[in-house]
C-alpha cells in the first residue's frame, strides 16, 4: 500500500497543475492580456511549483501544450512555448534549494530567461505573416522580442511568483498542497 502512495500523489499534484495552468491560461486569454506585448499571463504564477514538488515539471509542461492549443500560431507555440515552459521547470526544479534572503530567486528566473530567449527566437523566426522560417530571424528584432516576453515573465514569474511562494511557505499552506515534509 505504502509503494502506490507517491506515485498516485504524484500524478495527481500534476494533473491538478496542468488544469490549472490550462485553466489561467484561457483566463488571462479571455481578459485580453495574455496575447499583449507584453504577456502577463496568470498561470505563469504557476511556476514558482516545482519548488515544492517535482510533479510540477510534468504539470506545468502537459498544461501550457494544452493552454496553447488555442494560440493563433499554432503548432510552432505548441513546440516553443511548451519547450521552453519544461526547460524552465526543470532549471527551477533544479535550483529549488538556492536561496537568497529565504527566497528561491534563482528557481524563479529560469521561467524568465527560458521563455524570454526560446519564445522571443520563435517570434522572431515567425516574422509579420506567421510563416515560421530562420530566414526572418534578426538580431535588433529578437532582442526587443526577448525584452518584451521577458519583462512579462519577470513580472509574473519572478514578481507575482515569489509572492505566492512566501505566502505557501508562511502559511504552511505548503506542506498541505504538495505533502511536502
Amino acid at each position: 500500500m505504502q509503494k502506490t502512495k507517491w506515485p498516485v500523489l504524484y500524478l495527481a499534484q500534476a494533473g491538478l497543475i496542468a488544469a490549472l495552468y490550462v485553466v489561467l491560461t484561457l483566463l488571462a486569454n479571455a481578459l485580453g492580456i495574455g496575447s499583449m506585448a507584453v504577456q502577463c499571463r496568470f498561470s505563469e504564477l504557476l511556476t514558482i511549483f516545482p519548488i515544492f514538488t517535482p510533479a510540477a515539471v510534468p504539470g506545468l509542461t502537459i498544461g501550457c501544450f494544452l493552454g496553447n492549443m488555442s494560440s493563433p500560431l499554432g503548432p510552432v507555440d505548441w513546440i516553443f512555448g511548451t519547450s521552453a515552459t519544461l526547460l524552465g521547470a526543470l532549471l527551477s526544479y533544479a535550483l529549488r534549494k538556492v536561496r537568497w534572503k529565504g527566497l528561491p530567486v534563482a528557481s524563479s528566473l529560469m521561467p524568465v530567461v527560458c521563455n524570454a530567449l526560446i519564445v522571443a527566437f520563435e517570434i522572431t523566426c515567425l516574422g509579420t505573416g506567421n510563416r515560421f522560417s530562420i530566414a526572418n530571424f534578426g538580431a535588433q528584432l529578437f532582442f526587443m522580442n526577448a525584452v518584451t516576453v521577458g519583462l512579462g515573465e519577470l513580472i509574473m514569474c519572478t514578481g507575482g511568483g515569489l509572492i505566492l511562494f512566501h505566502v505557501l511557505d508562511r502559511s504552511k499552506a505548503a506542506r498541505h498542497l504538495f505533502a511536502v515534509h
